[in-house]
C-alpha cells in the first residue's frame, strides 16, 4: 500500500500581504499529478488544512475541488485537523464524505476509530489473512484544557493528553491484532521534541512545553505528523511532510515536498521523499544598499520575494521605492545599520535635554524617527520654517 504523507496546507494563507490561492491551487494540480503517476492508494493530510477556523468561501471551494480531484484520481483521503482549523467546522458532513473516500477524523471520540485498508494477498503463501490491514489513526490538534478530562489523561498538558489518546490507538490495534496482522498508521498534530520550527507556525504552548516525545509513537509502522513547516525525519518511522508552500522568510532554504510511504504485507516500510515545485523562489538579502542594487550576485532574486535587510550607516532616503528599482517584490524591508552595536544609546527625552536649541531638537526628532541623520537641504528647510515661526511670533 502507498500512502502520500503531506500536512499544513493552510489554505487561505496569505505571504506578508500577497495572497497564495493561485500557488496553493498549483500545489494541488502537482499532488494530483503525483497521485496518477506513482499510484498513491491514500493522501494523508496531518492537520492545518486551512489557516483559519472561518475559511473564505473560494477557500472552502478550492478544499472541494482538491478532494474531488484526488479521489477521481484513485487514492483515499484521511485528514484531521490542525490548531488552525476549526475541528467542528472542518468535520461537518465525515458519515457522509466517507462513502466518496474521505475519511475524516477530527473528533476526539474518533482518535481510537481507524480507517482500514486491506493489504493485498501475500504473495508468498497465497493467504488473504496473512497480508493484515493497514490502520489509519488520526489524531486531530489536542487542546489540553479541553480534552484531559474527556480522555482520562493525567493532568492538562500535550505530553499527557497526546499519551492518553496514543493509549487508546494501542489498546484498539492490541485487539485488532487477535484476528489478525494490523500494520498501525498514525496522523498526529502535534510538535515532538527533536522536531525543527519556523516562524510561519504557531505556538502551541508558551516556552516548549508543549512538546511530545518521539517514544510515544514507536509502536505504529509509521507516524505522519503535522504542525512544524520543515520537512524532517525524526526518527525512521516518525516525520514531519512539512508544509507544502514556504509560509515565512524563515523556510526561504527548505525544499518543499512530501514522503511516499509503502507498507508491504510484513509490515515493511519504505520511504522516498518527493519534491514540490515553489511558484516563486524566496530570497534573503543583506548589504548596503548601493552593493545590492550594483552587484550582479543577486541578479537571481530579481525576480523573487525578497526580505532585505540594509546595513547602511545611515538609513537610506526612500530606501523601499530604492530598493524596488531592482527588486519589485520585495515584501519586507528593515534596517541593521553598520556599527549599531558600538553606537551610544540615549533615551529621547535625554537625547532632548541636551539640545542646543530648536534646530537641534529638530534634527533630533527627525534622526530618531528615520534612524538617520538630516541632510543639508532638511535642516535648512528647517531652520527657515523655525525663522518663519519666530517673525510671526514677533509680529504677535
Amino acid at each position: 500500500m502507498r500512502l502520500l504523507h503531506t500536512s499544513d496546507w493552510h489554505l487561505g494563507r496569505s505571504f506578508h500581504g500577497v495572497g497564495m490561492l493561485d500557488a496553493q491551487r498549483d500545489f494541488v494540480d502537482q499532488l494530483v499529478f503525483l497521485v496518477e503517476a506513482r499510484a498513491v492508494d491514500v493522501v494523508l493530510i496531518a492537520g492545518d488544512v486551512y489557516d483559519r477556523a472561518l475559511p473564505g468561501l473560494d477557500v472552502v471551494k478550492l478544499l472541494d475541488d482538491a478532494l474531488v480531484r484526488i479521489t477521481h484520481a484513485g487514492a483515499s483521503v484521511v485528514l484531521t485537523s490542525g490548531n488552525h482549523d476549526s475541528a467542528i467546522r472542518l468535520g461537518f458532513a465525515s458519515r457522509l464524505l466517507e462513502r466518496g473516500g474521505v475519511h475524516l477524523r477530527t473528533r476526539v471520540e474518533e482518535l481510537d476509530v481507524p480507517v482500514v485498508f486491506p493489504l493485498e494477498t501475500d504473495a508468498n503463501t497465497g493467504d488473504k489473512n496473512s497480508a493484515g490491514e493497514v490502520a489509519i489513526y488520526g489524531i486531530p490538534y489536542l487542546e489540553p484544557r479541553l480534552v484531559a478530562e474527556r480522555l482520562g489523561a493525567a493532568s492538562a498538558n500535550h505530553f499527557d493528553v497526546t499519551l492518553a489518546a496514543v493509549d487508546r490507538i494501542r489498546s484498539d490495534v492490541q485487539r485488532r491484532r487477535e484476528s489478525g496482522p494490523v500494520h498501525p498508521v498514525v496522523l498526529a498534530h502535534t510538535f515532538a521534541s527533536g522536531g525543527i520550527t519556523s516562524d510561519s507556525e504557531r505556538d502551541l504552548s508558551i516556552g516548549g512545553l508543549g512538546a511530545v516525545p518521539l517514544d510515544l509513537f514507536e509502536d505504529f509502522a509509521y507516524t505522519a505528523l503535522g504542525h512544524l513547516h520543515g520537512r524532517q525525519e525524526l526518527a525512521p518511522n516518525v516525520r514531519y511532510s512539512g508544509s507544502p508552500l514556504a509560509y515565512s522568510f524563515s523556510e526561504a532554504m527548505h525544499h518543499k515536498g512530501a514522503w511516499l510511504v509503502d507498507i508491504d504485507a510484513s509490515g515493511a516500510v519504505e520511504i522516498e521523499e518527493v519534491r514540490w515545485d515553489a511558484p516563486r523562489a524566496l530570497a534573503t538579502l543583506r548589504g548596503q544598499l548601493d552593493d545590492l542594487l550594483g552587484s550582479p550576485d543577486h541578479a537571481w532574486a530579481e525576480g523573487a520575494y525578497c526580505q532585505v535587510t540594509l546595513t547602511d550607516a545611515q538609513r537610506p532616503a526612500q530606501a523601499m521605492e530604492k530598493v524596488r528599482t531592482r527588486f519589485p517584490d520585495t515584501l519586507v524591508l528593515s534596517f541593521d545599520p553598520q556599527g549599531a552595536e558600538v553606537r551610544t544609546r540615549t533615551s529621547y527625552s535625554n537625547r532632548l535635554a541636551e539640545a542646543k536649541d530648536d534646530l537641534e531638537v529638530c534634527c533630533g526628532f527627525l534622526e530618531h524617527v528615520r534612524d538617520r541623520r538630516s541632510g543639508d537641504a532638511e535642516e535648512a528647510a528647517l531652520r527657515e520654517a523655525l525663522e518663519a515661526v519666530r517673525l510671526e511670533e514677533g509680529e504677535l
